[in-house]
């Protein structure tokens, strides 16, 4: 399927139709960006039948991914960036990671493997992932074990996770965390002035999130980072199992600089008036396309409040109010959508999330729900978002 809007991205590919024959069924939404240097496919797999046992559901899911991007026109090695969802991480990580690598290789191993989980009544697992899909040869990528750089013309993106930190208290971790993301950024001539995403999961986050922010602040302060990225930071159980944080990064730079601008809207005030050190969004402008990474948005209103505590549907609808006004500042909508990422504070709201979001017209792209504390008892739900423009005369 093949939609076009005048003046906004090409969205090429129907997962769901795959999906129906496939056996056993893995749910799977595809949505294709075409830039002027490169393709860029979004994937999400979700399995759609109970099996019989957790590698068998993981291999499918993989086959599945797989098969997805073998019908767009290209292999695993392409993948950039890969999250996958797990039910019971300590349990089933082991035997999740082997699946992947006897049907995928080890293309990719920067995999974030999280402890959420998934929203579907039988999925022990769900994996989004992102490929890029070069024209002619201004192309290539170096897989390492924690983190993956793609050079694409002069443009340089590094795409890390499962960054891990430690020490004596929760600060201490939360401040080394930030140093080890620092030296993987030297590795590659980068610095975390050059990262415009991070996701953040904390294992207990109403003991820890107040100390990851101080560590964040602290951190940011001797770096001089003035840019915030855009962030999710919500609680996830990190793997291997005794650390308190995890960390996943995107970092971006060209020799000729990149035009990155804070998305705002006035229904939001900046986050780093209440101390948590990010930006509501960041608009990136690259060679082949422009990238409008979404934080984690949720019932939060211009003075950092939270509104319509214990109501949920009150909450969703404030919570893609303040989406869509962020999108609408920069000439977008939720057309222009590529993936997107929920968190439920309560699974049993599941059902009503999926339905809102139909009404509002939040579908019909990759999208994971999965069950995860947020950084307030009072919030329900907190969703991320990607939307992907073409450049246009201007944009540079």
């Amino acid at each position: 399927m093949i939609a076009s809007v005048e003046g906004r991205a090409a969205w090429i590919g129907d997962g769901a139709r795959r999906a129906r024959t496939r056996r056993p069924p893995v749910a799977i939404a595809v949505r294709r960006f075409s830039g002027p240097l490169a393709d860029e496919v979004f994937v999400h797999c979700r399995p759609a039948a109970g099996l019989a046992d957790v590698a068998r559901e993981a291999a499918a899911t993989y086959e599945a991914l797989f098969d997805a991007l073998a019908s767009e026109g290209v292999g695993p090695e392409a993948i950039v960036s890969e999250t996958v969802f797990l039910r019971q991480i300590r349990e089933h990580f082991m035997l999740v990671r082997s699946a992947r690598s006897r049907v995928l290789g080890t293309a990719g191993v920067h995999a974030t493997f999280i402890g959420q989980r998934p929203l579907a009544s039988v999925a022990r697992l769900e994996v989004s992932a992102v490929a890029i899909v070069p024209r002619g040869r201004a192309f290539s990528s170096m897989d390492g074990t924690r983190a993956k750089v793609v050079r694409l013309g002069d443009e340089t993106t590094l795409y890390a996770g499962s960054i891990h930190g430690s020490g004596r208290d929760a600060y201490d971790e939360g401040l080394e965390m930030f140093r080890v993301a620092e030296g993987l950024l030297a590795d590659a001539g980068m610095s975390f002035a050059d990262v415009v995403r991070t996701w953040i999961y904390v294992r207990d986050i109403d003991r820890h999130y107040a100390a990851l922010n101080r560590a964040r602040r602290e951190f940011f302060r001797r770096c001089g980072i003035e840019r915030r990225p855009a962030s999710t930071c919500v609680q996830g159980i990190p793997f291997p199992g005794v650390r308190d944080f995890s960390m996943t990064i995107h970092a971006a730079t060209s020799p000729r600089g990149r035009h990155i601008a804070p998305m705002r809207t006035p229904l939001l005030n900046e986050a780093w008036t209440y101390g948590a050190d990010f930006s509501r969004g960041l608009r990136v402008v690259g060679a082949n396309e422009v990238t409008l990474h979404v934080s984690g948005t949720a019932s939060i209103d211009e003075a950092g409040r939270t509104v319509h505590a214990g109501r949920f549907e009150a909450q969703v609808d404030r919570m893609l109010d303040n989406i869509a006004s962020l999108l609408a500042g920069q000439g977008a909508t939720f057309d222009d959508l590529a993936s997107a990422t929920a968190y439920l504070r309560n699974p049993d709201d599941a059902p009503v999330l999926r339905s809102m979001f139909r009404e509002r017209g939040f579908d019909g792209f990759p999208c994971a729900i999965v069950e995860a504390p947020l950084c307030r008892p009072d919030l329900l739900c907190e969703t991320e978002a990607v939307a992907v423009l073409p450049v246009v005369t201007g944009d540079r």
